[in-house]
């Protein structure tokens, strides 16, 4: 089974459901992907992933302008449990965010949410977009799952309906919260949330909201004022270190 997984250098993302001999089509653009770019031929090995039924080897069957078809051939991974960590983070400009998107997926975040706080500078957010760039980079880090891309919410209206047994791990520039770390630790079985504001930080009226929080603890980042799309990154980082499956 390792020999056929390491021949397949491709994986693709599909809605499909997979299961041996299963016959199934991808979409426009990835039989594009799959015939023009990668210029596959008959009995060329890929993998393909759902998010639900683990990682399976496909052969391509044919390949036609705007169409391939894949013959689902063996499992070569079973599908196992990810961390429930969402990302929660004020928009930013275009190729910053879309960094965001891979870098998060990367990191093990299962859901995306944009939220508009009062220092957000961006207005729209192109979520078809940040799926995209989701789906890509699940393709090519070996995830089994792509994290859920969602609508942009103002920062009131999330926090109005936050789930009570969701911690948040809130990056703020004031510093730690008493025994952070221990908090962390005594919650590495919760579903999580790393909360990143805008450039310049949250409005001291958001913030205060947010450390009231029973289920929020404030982080820093160290001494130095990171940028949004690093702040995203170091957070993550920090928390798949001390509660998630960077342990």
């Amino acid at each position: 089974m390792s020999e056929i997984l390491d021949s397949s250098k491709t994986r693709l993302f599909v809605d499909a459901e997979l299961g041996a001999g299963l016959s199934i089509g991808v979409s426009p653009s990835q039989a594009h992907y799959l015939s023009q770019v990668l210029r596959l031929k008959s009995g060329d090995k890929v993998a393909l992933f759902n998010g639900r039924d683990g990682e399976w080897i496909a052969g391509v069957d044919g390949a036609g302008r705007g169409w391939c078809s894949l013959s689902v051939e063996i499992q070569s991974r079973r599908q196992l449990a990810e961390p429930d960590l969402w990302l929660v983070f004020a928009p930013i400009k275009r190729a910053r965010i879309d960094f965001v998107a891979q870098k998060a997926t990367e990191l093990g975040v299962s859901r995306i949410q944009p939220v508009m706080t009062r220092y957000t500078q961006v207005n729209r957010v192109n979520t078809d977009r940040l799926a995209a760039n989701a789906i890509e980079a699940a393709e090519q880090c070996g995830r089994l799952t792509v994290p859920a891309v969602e609508d942009p919410l103002a920062l009131d209206q999330l926090m109005a309906g936050w789930p009570t047994e969701r911690r948040i791990l809130l990056c703020d520039e004031r510093g730690d919260a008493p025994g952070a770390r221990e908090a962390l630790a005594e919650k590495s079985g919760a579903p999580w949330a790393v909360v990143i504001g805008p450039e310049g930080g949250f409005h001291p009226d958001e913030r205060e909201k947010l450390r009231r929080l029973p289920q929020s603890t404030a982080v820093s980042l160290g001494p130095r004022i990171l940028r949004a799309d690093t702040a995203v990154v170091s957070a993550l980082s920090i928390w798949q270190a001390l509660v998630g499956d960077w342990r």
